[in-house]
């Protein structure tokens, strides 16, 4: 079963949005687990102090590497990875969410104010996950993002297994345009070839469709797709 552990200053976030619509029936039914821990209860003072001023002085406070180790070390150890929420880290990619959801789940790590201290980061071998080039107040939201793209791909999850691999980023491309009734709307009808009924004149629109959306929105990954065409 996937298991996440969250360490957080915020548990009460979690499992927030995840404990809702598939997620939470998910979840409801035992097919995943979520545990969201305090990071304070690992602090050793009176005022449950988690975090100092950055070394070398500037603004914010910095997450301190004793509270947090203290708080990663208490969690069972296991073959899960260990994760930390980061602007810096590497973006996170629809392959790297399927090897996720397909093993045993995951530790993560939610940052906050300036950071965390460097040393946590190494000592621990922490894997820092990036959704894109923007900031947020803290990793929870981050967090939330990436266990509900890992839990969808859980078996049992989505109602047709097929809905997971017919999506952006599968196959290395943008997904296809998607239409549904009514016939005309404001004047635009849904494309003719989709209601054919000839699957494969289907099939080849909606792969054309898709090679055009990458190429036009996101030549990153149109490139990247060219390059593993070449023999």
């Amino acid at each position: 079963m996937f298991r996440a552990t969250i360490l957080t200053l915020y548990p009460e976030m979690f499992p927030g949005p995840l404990g809702i619509s598939l997620a939470g029936r998910a979840l409801a039914n035992g097919l995943w687990s979520l545990e969201a821990k305090q990071i304070r209860d690992y602090a050793t003072d009176k005022h449950g102090t988690v975090d100092d001023t950055p070394a070398g002085g500037g603004p914010g406070m910095v997450m301190k590497a004793d509270v947090l180790a203290r708080a990663l070390d208490a969690v069972s150890p296991d073959a899960r990875p260990r994760m930390i929420m980061s602007a810096r880290g590497r973006p996170l990619t629809q392959a790297r969410v399927r090897d996720l959801a397909a093993g045993p789940g995951a530790v993560i790590l939610c940052g906050r104010f300036e950071g965390v201290d460097e040393r946590l980061i190494e000592a621990r071998g922490l894997e820092e996950v990036c959704l894109g080039d923007f900031v947020l107040s803290g990793g929870e939201m981050a967090a939330l993002t990436l266990l509900d793209a890992c839990v969808r791909l859980i078996p049992g999850v989505m109602g047709k297994e097929a809905s997971g691999v017919e999506e952006s980023f599968s196959d290395g491309l943008l997904e296809y345009p998607q239409y549904t009734r009514p016939a005309v709307f404001e004047g635009r009808p849904i494309p003719e070839v989709l209601t054919s009924g000839d699957h494969a004149k289907v099939a080849a629109w909606r792969r054309a469709e898709a090679e055009r959306l990458t190429r036009e929105r996101r030549p990153d990954l149109w490139a990247a797709f060219l390059a593993r065409k070449k023999p």
